[in-house]
Formats: C-alpha cells, sequence, structure tokens
C-alpha cells in the first residue's frame, strides 16, 4: 500500500464538454460531501429548536455566533453584516474539508494547493475589486503608509504592494501546507500500523490516536485564521489602512 495515496486524484466519472474537462474526481465528490455534511450537521442542530437549547442546538448556535462576533469585530456590524454568509459558508467548508480528510479511505481537498490557491485568489481579488468599487482611484491609497516620510515612499510603496500581491501566496500555501504536513504524518503512521507485527504496531498507533486530536486542532485553527484573514482584507477594502 502507497502512503501517499491519500493525496492522489482519481476520476471516477470522465467527462468533458466543448473542450473543458467537467469529470468528477476524488477531490470533487468530497467537496460535494463536506458541503453536505456542514448543511446536516446544521440541520441537524437546528430540526426542533427550543427555548432552552439542547447540546446539538447549542454547539450550532455557539458555531453561528462565533463566525458572527468575528465579523462584528473585525469588519463591524454595519458593514460586515453583508458578508456574513459568505465567511459563514467559507469557514464552515473549510473546517468540514480540513475535518473529513481524517476519515480513512477519503480525500483532503484542502491538501491540493489548487484548492487553497483558488479560494486565496477569490478572496483577495474581491477584496480588490471591492476596494475599487468603494473608494475608486482612492484606493491606492492603501498602499501608502501613513505617517511615513515622504523619502521613504519610493521604498514603502513597493513593499505595500509586493506584501498585497503575497496574500493569496501566503493564505493558500498556509492551509495547503499544515494539511498536507499532518495528514501525511498520519498516513505515513497508519501504513506501520497494518504492515508492521502486531507486536511492533503499537507504537505508531499511541502516535496515530495522538496525532488524530491534534489533527482535529489544527483543522479547526486553520480554518479560523483563512476565515479571519478574510474579514482583515474585506476591512481593509472598506477601511484602507
Amino acid at each position: 500500500m502507497e502512503p501517499l495515496h491519500h493525496f492522489q486524484v482519481h476520476k471516477f466519472v470522465d467527462f468533458s464538454l466543448l473542450g473543458i474537462d467537467l469529470s468528477v474526481s476524488n477531490s470533487v465528490l468530497w467537496m460535494w460531501i463536506a458541503a453536505g455534511l456542514a448543511f446536516l450537521f446544521f440541520t441537524y442542530g437546528l430540526r426542533n429548536t427550543k427555548q432552552v437549547p439542547g447540546r446539538m442546538q447549542s454547539l450550532v448556535e455557539l458555531g453561528y455566533l462565533f463566525i458572527l462576533d468575528m465579523v462584528d469585530d473585525i469588519i463591524g456590524k454595519k458593514d460586515g453584516r453583508k458578508f456574513f454568509p459568505y465567511i459563514f459558508s467559507l469557514f464552515y467548508f473549510i473546517l468540514f474539508c480540513n475535518l473529513s480528510g481524517l476519515i480513512p479511505g477519503s480525500f483532503t481537498v484542502t491538501s491540493q494547493i489548487i484548492v487553497t490557491g483558488t479560494f486565496a485568489a477569490i478572496i483577495v481579488g474581491f477584496a480588490l475589486l471591492f476596494g475599487f468599487y468603494n473608494h475608486g482611484i482612492h484606493y491606492f491609497k492603501f498602499f501608502v503608509p501613513t505617517g511615513v516620510p515622504v523619502l521613504l515612499m519610493p521604498l514603502m510603496v513597493p513593499i505595500e504592494i509586493i506584501s498585497f500581491l503575497a496574500r493569496p501566496v501566503s493564505l493558500s500555501v498556509r492551509l495547503f501546507a499544515n494539511m498536507t504536513a499532518g495528514h501525511t504524518m498520519l498516513a505515513v503512521m497508519f501504513f506501520y500500523v497494518v504492515t508492521l507485527p502486531i507486536f511492533g504496531a503499537w507504537l505508531p498507533f499511541g502516535f496515530t490516536v495522538v496525532f488524530t486530536g491534534v489533527e482535529i486542532f489544527i483543522g479547526f485553527i486553520q480554518a479560523y485564521i483563512f476565515t479571519i484573514l478574510t474579514c482583515v482584507y474585506i476591512n481593509d477594502a472598506i477601511h484602507l489602512h
């Protein structure tokens, strides 16, 4: 068994239209599964709401308020609420993509740089366009740090531009690298568990249990970092520096 088969993309349905590849791969399938799991989580939690919530309803409401407070704190109630549905969906989609990758035999969607890169490019591109929509030509002030002496402007402005252009790279690579590294470690440990004799498999099995708990935590943290940076970029587009 190949330890890194977990990251290989395979087509289930090979289909193209007008030269465009629309095949359904395991990556696409697990995106659908992650979205479905997120939908079921909230649907099940709110299926029978009560004035005094049970544990599942409380968990769902806590998850809702967690993102709402993040949006209000970073972007502001007045401007942030219009972006709340997107940010809420983004967080839980990434979270369930991260966590569903821990299911044996699954596929970790967020371990693909093309996926995280697409997310990041959409977010940064939207923030850029929204900034110009909000401020017009004045949005270029975003690249001019306030309080910097005029003599330092030729140095600081290129640094600000490079920093902005690095946003989609850092945003995508951070999520991709963390998911790939952690899941690679788990895959290797599982490989040793099933290939070593039973007396030698206990140690990697113990590591697997510990790493699984760590990966659950990292999956949540990476979804949180990705989402909070999205809020920061939108806030920059609204309020500049």
